[in-house]
């Protein structure tokens, strides 16, 4: 209290605004008053703006995409630097994994160095790779038609780990591919091209994260803010064990697909309490991941009502979350109430 009646109070006094670095793992999660709690959420969505050059490129990119139909965000974390930190190199050559590994050497402060890839993976704690993500794709039930939007940085592996996303999906695209000529502003600036894919991860039809990180998160309870929008939580420590399962013949394509939709029919971002765990605060889910009390949280989860969309036809329906499930529009399992 000493400090921020002595520092951080005169600070806000003069400057109205503070940046604080890295408070992203270390902000309270739960046991805060819920006006509090309210108000971080008005912060966090409601007043989240970006620069006009980055809010007006944003929207081109969305209304691009809108223009061909429904489309998945696919934040696909499979860049160097990510398979570097996390030592995860589950159908990387030889030469790639010591690239790999080199890489994670070069850098102090990250302060895991060796790591069982292996073990890793099977315990859900690496990212999913391309070709594992094009079979979930698959077994959810995403139609082959829909546009596939990589909200990513370069793919480790370039073309040849995409090889089986885009031969599955022939219409995956990135922002460079939509407006090519307009990005030579933000070339150079990660966070401003994330910003981008954040802008356009917040209006897909469904959000799909193939790993934990900020970003995801965040998007998460945006859309969870907006709506309940759909978003995708994959159980990849579930994922990889059936993904090995049907590469190895002992479970045929129908059961891996019904498996995978079973198992996700329940983490598809709908209400939810968010869990504590208070001895392990960096262990339990995020406050912006699931702002739950700044969410109309119904008495019968399982009756929810999603909000009213428009097919590409005009015609307007609502989604039940039921543990009855069949194919709806959105490609997904949901059961279907015409308006």
């Amino acid at each position: 209290m000493f400090v921020w009646g002595k520092q951080i109070l005169p600070l806000i006094r003069k400057y109205k605004v503070l940046h604080l670095n890295r408070t992203d793992a270390r902000l309270a999660n739960n046991g805060l008053p819920v006006e509090i709690q309210k108000l971080r959420c008005r912060v966090n969505y409601n007043a989240l703006r970006f620069t006009p050059e980055i809010e007006n490129l944003g929207r081109r990119l969305v209304q691009a995409l809108h223009r061909n139909g429904p489309f998945v965000v696919l934040h696909l974390r499979y860049e160097m630097d990510m398979l570097a930190f996390s030592g995860c190199t589950h159908g990387c050559s030889k030469m790639e994994a010591e690239e790999l590994t080199k890489m994670r050497y070069a850098y102090p402060w990250w302060k895991e160095k060796v790591i069982d890839s292996d073990a890793k993976r099977k315990d859900g704690l690496c990212p999913l790779t391309p070709e594992e993500t094009a079979l979930v794709l698959q077994a959810l039930g995403i139609e082959r038609s829909y546009q596939i939007y990589i909200a990513a940085g370069e793919i480790y592996g370039g073309q040849r780990r995409m090889a089986a996303l885009t031969s599955a999906y022939p219409n995956v695209v990135r922002k460079e591919t939509l407006l090519p000529s307009d990005l030579s502003l933000f070339q150079n600036h990660s966070s401003q091209m994330a910003a981008l894919d954040y802008m356009v991860s917040l209006e897909s039809d469904i959000f799909i994260p193939t790993y934990d990180g900020n970003m995801a998160k965040v998007v998460e309870g945006h859309r969870r803010y907006l709506g309940f929008k759909k978003t995708v939580l994959l159980d990849r420590r579930l994922i990889v064990e059936l993904v090995d399962q049907y590469r190895n013949g002992t479970l045929s394509w129908a059961d891996f697909s019904s498996s995978v939709k079973a198992s996700h029919t329940s983490r598809m971002g709908e209400p939810s309490t968010r869990q504590a765990i208070p001895d392990k605060p960096k262990e339990e889910e995020y406050f912006y991941a699931n702002p739950h009390e700044c969410l109309h949280q119904p008495d019968d989860l399982s009756a929810l009502w999603y909000p009213q969309y428009n097919t590409p036809h005009g015609r307007p329906f609502r989604i039940q979350n039921h543990s009855t499930l069949r194919q709806g529009w959105q490609g997904l399992y949901f059961r279907v109430h015409w308006q």
